[in-house]
């Protein structure tokens, strides 16, 4: 019920995650403490609490519906950004709920709550969720700098389908992430790394093919592009080193 003055200092618009201040006395401010939203599972129940439509403090509970989604946001009319390793639930989120949690039942933070599919602009059902893991990683940023640069290492592409990898002459059962361009003055590039290089035909469309294919980063497996800006998100930052494995 404490209701005081707070200034932004620091924010993300990449991430949808900002750090506001506020000047009270430590007592009365109780620190959540993190759950890992890494080993988050799909049906496992949450609340989300915040403050939709102005009603303060409301709180609903729901299950975890979906994880590794990723959330495209228009940062400007020239620039769009993919939050990706974003978490979907089921649980009520209505719009004044953006910058507030989303818990298990522990009372330990999964995630920031950010935004809702919905032709209404009401409760769907379908909520997005920053997990925590990305919260952890961008907040001291926030704080000590008042911003975060986003990683990137320089790619476009996609998931390698069987039908892509049978076009690749690659097995069936080949997972991983295609890359179908290296943008030029990137880390991808200097790496060496090539894109696709040639066009099929797949169901009656062009499609591009024969670029390579990562199939881990640092050693863990990349199965789809999503785990590897999932990676990129949860783990990476700006200046470091990772090494890629690709086909």
């Amino acid at each position: 019920g404490t209701s005081v003055l707070g200034s932004v200092i620091g924010y993300d618009s990449a991430s949808d995650l900002a750090v506001v201040k506020v000047d009270v006395d430590a007592s009365i401010l109780k620190p959540i403490q993190f759950a890992d939203s890494t080993k988050a599972k799909v049906g496992q129940i949450v609340v989300a609490i915040g403050n939709p439509f102005r009603l303060n403090s409301s709180m609903t509970t729901g299950i975890i519906s979906g994880l590794g989604r990723s959330l495209a946001l228009d940062l400007s009319t020239t620039v769009t950004f993919t939050i990706p390793d974003v978490i979907q639930t089921d649980a009520a989120i209505n719009p004044g709920n953006s910058g507030g949690v989303l818990v298990d039942i522990k009372g330990q933070l999964v995630g920031v709550t950010t935004a809702i599919e919905s032709p209404i602009q009401a409760n769907i059902g379908v909520g997005y969720v920053v997990p925590s893991v990305i919260v952890q990683k961008i907040v001291p940023f926030l704080i000590e700098d008042g911003r975060y640069r986003q990683p990137y290492i320089g790619i476009s592409g996609t998931d390698l389908t069987p039908e892509l990898a049978e076009a690749m002459d690659l097995e069936a059962s080949q997972r991983g992430a295609l890359v179908i361009a290296v943008n030029p003055g990137t880390p991808a590039e200097e790496a060496g790394l090539r894109g696709s290089d040639r066009i099929t035909e797949i169901d009656g469309f062009e499609t591009d093919i024969g670029g390579d294919v990562i199939i881990s980063v640092d050693g863990q497996d990349i199965t789809d592009f999503e785990d590897l800006t999932a990676f990129l998100a949860r783990y990476a930052n700006v200046g470091q080193t990772i090494e890629i494995t690709f086909l």
